[in-house]
């Protein structure tokens, strides 16, 4: 029934519509894993005033470029929604801008399924987008697995900021 995934991705931009008016401003400069769940959420929105210095149309570029994920999985965690809408609006005002989402992988798995789980990750933040009204023609994707990682080591903590999905512009 086409009805179904239809309806489901309206209320999916309602809810997160009704939470980004009511997140409160701050967040952490690079999605920091350390500050994802006190303010991440809220970074990369614009209040109305441009504090970069780079104004294109009526949204500035978002300051947090990187959006982390739960181990295996390739669902946009709640904390990062709001930095999303905030790359969505960007896109919106700068229709001339393009983005290309880097999916990534922690060194777990193979190395096929690692590109597998990046892309699929790259293409959640895509589809997120898109249902905010963001051309399809500005996102382009890319998935390098678990061969560029962010950190080093063999520990939680690394993988953690070893999956992610960059934005880049």
């Amino acid at each position: 029934m086409q009805f179904t995934p239809y309806a489901k991705g309206l209320l999916v931009a309602l809810s997160l519509s009704v939470m980004a008016g009511c997140s409160s401003s701050g967040g952490a400069q690079d999605g920091d894993m350390d500050s994802a769940n006190s303010g991440a959420n809220t970074a990369g929105m614009n209040s109305g005033a441009n504090t970069s210095g780079n104004q294109m149309g009526d949204a500035s570029m978002p300051n947090v470029r990187t959006i982390y994920f739960a181990f295996n999985k390739d669902t946009i965690r709640p904390e990062f929604e709001s930095v999303l809408m905030g790359h969505a609006q960007y896109l919106k005002a700068n229709t001339s801008a393009n983005a290309v989402l880097e999916g990534h992988a922690d060194e777990r798995g193979t190395r096929e399924y690692n590109l597998g789980l990046g892309e699929r990750r790259a293409k959640s933040v895509a589809r997120f987008l898109t249902v905010q009204g963001v051309s399809p023609s500005q996102i382009e994707i890319v998935s390098y697995g678990e061969e560029r990682p962010a950190v080093q080591g063999h520990g939680e903590s690394s993988y953690a900021k070893n999956r992610r999905v960059v934005f880049d512009y």
